[in-house]
């Protein structure tokens, strides 16, 4: 609760931005018995515009922080299609499932989570500086041995300790809207187009999160059914029960997301592009390291944790965006993963950690390689 007094002189672990990472990397301090306490300049809760799906490997992480996820709070999906102009393939999870959540929902749930853990929690409340054993909160110098920024991808905390990024990847505009209508499918739907791909995400028992996202700046939420014709069809004259919201999608890396008492969490450490739907669990995986990292008094094994998590994911992300952009590419890629569906599900499951990428079999990848090359030698496609 916020108190009148404003915030702690004192605190163990002090946490800039109050988003899902950051409430998510509070609560794993308290978890380890530290003092933990957050402030964000925003009113909660917070909402962002994204695709608003969870993969299992961050549902599971958000119940190791004691975080529970039912089927009330969100619509549980049980894996990932891929459709685009003539071809489509699907996969489903081999363990576990995602979770299409609002994240106005999510942030209420992992607010409940936080203050029943103890986080003493700061909305309203500018942190002005880092730096002389503390952070300037307000008007007030905090005092704590650790700092976090979770202050996503224009990250203050990151600019005062010299912690920016060595490359930043092509950045992408995306849009997102919620429709009334009840769910189609238990599948969230990856909808490929040359100009971009649309994501559909249940998010309730009669609602669906409904995204685009490329890398063309003129890119409009209105322009769906043009781009989409079969998804427009299937919305039409379904009346949308939120605005639209839009935001930027870019993939980020940093050398190092610590240094002295500091280290960055969830966007602010650094991103991969929005196509692998790997953000929320990069950020809760990232936060139960940190805690851990926390109570060991030792940064060094957060990096190392850091490094290890994002690999994956950031190489997802490179093999998907290839695709983006390339009508042929994208053709033979998803004919190959309709001919080949063992090899999709084995992606799939390297991807949210089900298995390492060394259970992809030679003969499976082999037969893959063959279809990616002779997909398109036969049949002739046009572009969307």
């Amino acid at each position: 609760m916020v108190k009148d007094t404003g915030p702690p002189l004192e605190t163990d672990v002090f946490v800039a931005g109050g988003g899902p990472a950051g409430l998510a990397a509070a609560i794993a301090a308290r978890r380890w018995g530290l003092r933990a306490a957050v402030a964000d300049i925003a009113s909660c809760p917070i909402d962002k515009a994204c695709g608003e799906g969870i993969m299992p490997d961050g549902v599971a992480a958000l119940r190791r922080l004691g975080v529970g996820l039912g089927d009330d709070e969100g619509f549980p999906f049980r894996g990932i299609a891929f459709i685009g102009a003539g071809a489509s393939a699907e996969a489903r999870f081999s363990r576990g499932f995602g979770l299409g959540i609002r994240r106005t929902t999510l942030h209420r749930l992992l607010m409940t989570r936080a203050s029943e853990a103890g986080v003493v929690m700061f909305w309203g409340t500018p942190v002005r500086g880092v730096g002389g054993g503390g952070v300037q909160v307000g008007d007030r110098k905090v005092h704590c041995r650790w700092v976090i920024g979770a202050d996503g991808q224009n990250s203050r905390v990151r600019q005062w300790t010299g912690l920016e990024p060595a490359r930043v990847g092509g950045r992408r505009v995306g849009f997102r809207e919620h429709f009334r209508v009840t769910p189609w499918t238990d599948l969230v739907e990856v909808h490929w187009h040359r100009r971009c791909q649309a994501y559909v995400t249940p998010v309730g028992p009669r609602e669906v999160c409904v995204a685009i996202i490329g890398s063309d700046p003129s890119l409009r939420m209105s322009d769906l059914p043009a781009l989409f014709p079969d998804l427009g069809r299937r919305l039409k004259g379904v009346r949308p029960s939120t605005p639209v919201m839009g935001g930027m999608s870019a993939s980020r890396r940093l050398p190092s997301v610590v240094r002295g008492n500091v280290a960055l969490v969830g966007d602010a450490s650094g991103s991969v592009d929005a196509v692998t739907g790997e953000g929320l669990s990069l950020a809760f995986r990232q936060a139960a390291a940190l805690g851990e990292a926390l109570a060991a008094g030792d940064l060094t094994a957060y990096q190392v944790a850091h490094r290890r998590i994002a690999r994956v994911p950031r190489l997802m992300a490179h093999l998907l965006l290839a695709m983006d952009g390339r009508t042929w590419l994208r053709h033979r890629a998803l004919r190959a993963l309709a001919c080949h569906p063992q090899m999709f599900a084995r992606l799939l499951a390297v991807h949210v950690g089900a298995l390492p990428p060394t259970a992809i079999g030679l003969n499976v990848v082999a037969g893959f390689a063959w279809q990616l090359l002779t997909a398109g030698a036969s049949v002739g496609y046009s572009a969307p």
